[in-house]
């Protein structure tokens, strides 16, 4: 599933093509994706212009001039692409007006859209409860240790937990702990003062140069201009079982927690 990182390099691909455009013609080649997509939902987006494209924690967020928002979610096999020929997959397509066809695909359907009114964005059921922006200037080893004070849950967990940062997810959770030197399995309780300043600090570090690499590729994700990211060429911890820790050789370990996969370094964790 795309990350914080590969939206955020989706989003970053879109905003100059889209905004400013007019949604001419909207064609939906089936009723739905993960959710119904509603009889009014292409009439609606018909004629909007595009103001912006934002991302908030996994999500994107295109902003019309009527003041409502499309919000997408890409599940695990969501792709937007500039494509002009058709193909098996292609779900949803926006004519507009400079000519351009953007086309959602999605093999297995895992993604959804939401156009959510005018002046209900913060009251939408996927955004109201999320936490802050690991990219924000809210995030901090403060407010992590303010939100994980007294919890007993592994740090692993609670930083996937998106009511406390927004956007966070395996892969690049187990490469912040490396950096930060903590285990997957210490309890979020005793990450407090240096600690979890150090984490709050390999979290910015870890999601922006996974940015700069384009994201991580490992099966369907690609750019909405068909590019490949590359940083999984450069993961410290993730997906590396059995191999030598880059820092003090030994290896690589992996265990399982809440139903993924963690890896991390025994000896540089702590």
């Amino acid at each position: 599933m795309p990350e914080l990182p590969e939206v955020e390099t989706i989003r970053r691909g879109l905003a100059p093509r889209l905004t400013g455009r007019r949604i001419l013609r909207v064609d939906l080649n089936r009723p739905d994706l993960r959710f119904a997509f509603g009889d009014g939902f292409a009439p609606a987006l018909t004629g909007q212009k595009i103001l912006g494209v934002d991302r908030r924690a996994k999500y994107l967020l295109i902003a019309l001039e009527g003041g409502g928002v499309l919000l997408s979610h890409l599940g695990m096999t969501g792709r937007y692409s500039f494509d002009p020929e058709p193909k098996t997959h292609d779900h949803v397509v926006l004519h507009l007006n400079d000519g351009v066809r953007l086309v959602y695909s999605d093999p297995r359907r895992f993604g959804f859209m939401e156009l959510i009114a005018p002046g209900e964005l913060t009251q939408n059921r996927f955004l109201a409860g999320l936490g802050i922006e690991p990219l924000g200037n809210e995030l901090s080893g403060a407010h992590l240790a303010h939100k994980f004070a007294g919890r007993r849950t592994p740090l692993k967990a609670a930083l996937l937990d998106q009511r406390i940062i927004a956007g966070l997810g395996n892969i690049y959770v187990c490469e912040a702990l490396f950096r930060a030197g903590l285990s997957p399995r210490r309890l979020s309780g005793t990450v407090k003062g240096a600690r979890a300043e150090k984490l709050s600090q390999a979290i910015r570090e870890v999601l922006q140069d996974a940015i700069a690499a384009g994201g991580s590729t490992l099966r369907d994700y690609a750019a909405a201009d068909g590019k490949l990211g590359y940083f999984q060429h450069g993961f410290d911890v993730y997906d590396r079982e059995g191999q030598p820790c880059k820092k003090c050789k030994k290896t690589i370990a992996r265990i399982v927690q809440s139903g993924r996969s963690s890896f991390f370094c025994p000896k540089c964790q702590r």
